[in-house]
C-alpha cells in the first residue's frame, strides 16, 4: 500500500510527543538556540512550526558539521541540526517508523525500536553455532552515509509514502545544506550522522539495496545455508560453504555500485571461520581466523565441557580507544576532590560494562578495570610531585574509595535456561 495522506496525523499534541521524546542536551545548531531559550515560549513556538510544516512555508536550516577523531585516526562528520528541526524531524519520524516496521526484514538490527546491537550480536553468534562455523563475508560499506543517492532515496520513498506535505519537507532536509566553518555547502548526496530521520532513511536505503536482495535473489541461489546481519551500515554475511562466500562478494561490489555505493576493498574480506577439529589443540597452531562485528572480535575457544564454542571479547581497536579515553579524562580531572573523580570513573566503568558485558568477555573485562585503575594512578601521582603515590598507597586508596567490579550484564545462561 502506498500512503498519501499522513500529515494530519502531526499535530499540536503530536509535536509536543515529538519535543518530549528529543534529546535536551544536544548542541544547539546553526541558529545557536538552546533548550532553555526554546522552552521559554514553548507553546508559541510549537505552534509556529506546526503552521509552517501544513502551509509549505518551513525553511530546513543547514545542519552545523562538526568532525569526531576515529578509532584508525581519521574523522568522522557529524551533522547537528537546529532544535526546531529535530523536533519537526522526530515527528515525521513518529509518522513513518510504524510503516516501514512492517517492511523492514529480520536481518536489520540497527536504529529500530525494540532492537539493538546485543540481539545482533546474539543472531550472529546463534548461527554460526548452528551453522558449526563456515564462511564469513566482513562487509564495511566505504563512507555510507556520505554517499547515499538521493535521486535512489526518492524512488525507494516512493514505494510507500507519497504524502506531499512529509515529502516536501523531507526534500528541504536533504537539499538544507552543510553549514562548516562558516562556509555553505550544498552535497548532491549523502544524509548527515546525526539527524533525528537519517537512521530511518539509510535503514531504508539499505533495507532496498542491501537486504532484500540478500533474501530473495541471493539465497535461492546458494548452494547452502547463509544468513546476513546487519547493524545500520555494519553487516556480516555467513555462509555454510566457501564458494557461495566468494561469489556473493564478487557480485556485491556491482551491486552497490548501481547504487552509488562502494564496498571498502581493504576492510571487506572473507574469513575462515571454520570449527576447529575435534582433536586440535592450542599448541598445534592458529586453527581458524577471527572477525570483529559492533566492537567485539569473535573467535573460537574451548567451554568448559571441552566443547568448540564461538566466543566473544573486547576488539583491541575499542579496547585500546575506551583506555585512551579514560586517560585523557584523568588528565583533565585530575585535580578534582577523589570522590567526585570515583563516581564520574564509575559512570563510566558503568557504560564500559553494559556493552562489553557478555558471557566469555570477563577477562577483557578485568583488564580494562586493572587499566583504569593504572592511569587513575598515574595522574593522581601528578597532582603534587612531592608525593609519590606507591602501589601499596593506592590500594589503601581504593578500598576507600573503590572503582566498580567487572560484571556480565548480557548472559546467555538465563535466555538458554528459559528462552
Amino acid at each position: 500500500m502506498v500512503w498519501t495522506t499522513l500529515a494530519h496525523h502531526i499535530d499540536i499534541e503530536w509535536l509536543h510527543e515529538a519535543y518530549r521524546r528529543t534529546r535536551k542536551d544536544g548542541a544547539p545548531g546553526v541558529d545557536g538556540v538552546t533548550v532553555r531559550e526554546y522552552e521559554a515560549e514553548l507553546e508559541t513556538n510549537l505552534q509556529a512550526l506546526l503552521r509552517q510544516f501544513k502551509t509549505g512555508t518551513y525553511r530546513a536550516p543547514p545542519v552545523r558539521r562538526v568532525h569526531l577523531p576515529k578509532g584508525d585516526g581519521k574523522q568522522r562528520a557529524i551533522g547537528i541540526p537546529t532544535l526546531e528541526d529535530k523536533i519537526l524531524q522526530r515527528a515525521v519520524l513518529m509518522v513513518l517508523e510504524p510503516i516501514y516496521e512492517q517492511d523492514f526484514l529480520d536481518c536489520s538490527y540497527g536504529f529500530r525500536p525494540g532492537r539493538g546491537a546485543h540481539d545482533a550480536l546474539e543472531k550472529v553468534w546463534k548461527q554460526l553455532m548452528e551453522l558449526g562455523g563456515g564462511w564469513v563475508v566482513d562487509l564495511d560499506i566505504q563512507c555510507f552515509f556520505d554517499t547515499v543517492g538521493f535521486d535512489h532515496l526518492r524512488d525507494f520513498l516512493d514505494q510507500r509514502v507519497r504524502d506531499g506535505v512529509i515529502r516536501r519537507v523531507m526534500g528541504k532536509w536533504l537539499n538544507a545544506g552543510v553549514m562548516e566553518a562558516g562556509t555553505w555547502s550544498h552535497p548532491q548526496e549523502g544524509v548527515p550522522q546525526g539527524g533525528v530521520i537519517s537512521p530511518l532513511l539509510s535503514n531504508l536505503y539499505l533495507h532496498e539495496v542491501l537486504d532484500r536482495w540478500f533474501e530473495h535473489t541471493v539465497k535461492p541461489r546458494l548452494r547452502g545455508r547463509g544468513f546476513l546481519v546487519r547493524y545500520a551500515d555494519d553487516a556480516v554475511l555467513l555462509f555454510e560453504y566457501e564458494e557461495d562466500a566468494r561469489r556473493v562478494l564478487a557480485v556485491l561490489s556491482k551491486r552497490f555500485a548501481r547504487y552509488g555505493l562502494t564496498v571498502h576493498p581493504e576492510k571487506t574480506s572473507v574469513v575462515e571461520f571454520q570449527r576447529p577439529a575435534r582433536s586440535w589443540r592450542i599448541a598445534d597452531g592458529h586453527a581458524t581466523r577471527s572477525f570483529d562485528f559492533l566492537g567485539f572480535t569473535h573467535f573460537w575457544a574451548r567451554s568448559r565441557k571441552d566443547r568448540w564454542i564461538v566466543k566473544r571479547k573486547t576488539a583491541k581497536k575499542r579496547f585500546g580507544r575506551a583506555v585512551k579515553r579514560i586517560a585523557q579524562w584523568c588528565r583533565a580531572h585530575r585535580h578534582w576532590p577523589i570522590a567526585e573523580q570515583q563516581c564520574a570513573l564509575n559512570l563510566k566503568l558503568r557504560g564500559h560494562y553494559g556493552y562489553y558485558g557478555v558471557t566469555g568477555n570477563a577477562r577483557a573485562l578485568k583488564r580494562f578495570l586493572h587499566m583504569t585503575e593504572r592511569c587513575w594512578r598515574k595522574w593522581l601521582n601528578r597532582r603534587n610531585h612531592r608525593a609519590h603515590m606507591d602501589w601499596p598507597h593506592f590500594k589503601r586508596l581504593l578500598f576507600r574509595y573503590p572503582l566498580l567490579l567487572p560484571r556480565v550484564v548480557h548472559s546467555v545462561y538465563p535466555r538458554a535456561a528459559n528462552p
